[in-house]
């Protein structure tokens, strides 16, 4: 999982997690204002200073492991080491700042590793239209653009299944 800053990536990784998510959350600080921009409509307190880790079973053969990076672009250098042997990821998106999932989308289009571009939609809330998002990011038509809700369990299944979806359809194209 990546996005901006406060995008709902550790919470993404709490609703799915069968185990309690390791998560290196740490009080924001007074030095942090101006810096952190959580957003308006927000109470967020805390932030991800190095990743989220969660897992869950597929089937006795498949784990997932979850990592959720952080998402302010100073911690970027960490993500090389959290996407070493990903399957694909999610991109976790505010509408209400759009601007902050571009560095995670220009990540992945350029390490070529699928992904899927999930609006936390944040109480059933959309400033846009999925189609709007494509437009806005200007994604291929082959990166699916979905709506999830990053605190329900259901809604982050659904969005998890799409990416391992992009997954499966990358690694037949690469076999054939």
């Amino acid at each position: 999982m990546a996005g901006g800053f406060g995008v709902g990536k550790t919470t993404t990784v709490g609703a799915i997690s069968e185990i309690s998510p390791l998560t290196t959350e740490a009080e924001m600080t007074s030095e942090s204002v101006g810096i952190d921009n959580p957003g308006q409509a927000t109470m967020k307190t805390t932030t991800t200073i190095a990743m989220d880790f969660g897992v869950l079973t597929i089937d006795q053969t498949l784990k997932l492991y979850i990592f959720g990076t952080p998402g302010q672009t100073r911690f970027a250098f960490m993500w090389d080491d959290l996407v070493k042997g990903a399957l694909g990821a999610l991109v976790v998106v505010d509408t209400n700042r759009i601007d902050d999932c571009y560095p995670a989308v220009d990540y992945f289009e350029r390490a070529g590793l699928p992904f899927v571009v999930g609006v936390n939609t944040f109480n059933g809330q959309m400033g846009y239209s999925l189609d709007e998002v494509r437009w806005a990011l200007a994604v291929r038509e082959d990166v699916p653009i979905i709506s999830y809700d990053a605190r329900f369990r259901g809604s982050v299944r659904d969005a998890l299944l799409v990416v391992l979806d992009q997954a499966l359809d990358k690694a037949i194209r690469m076999k054939s």
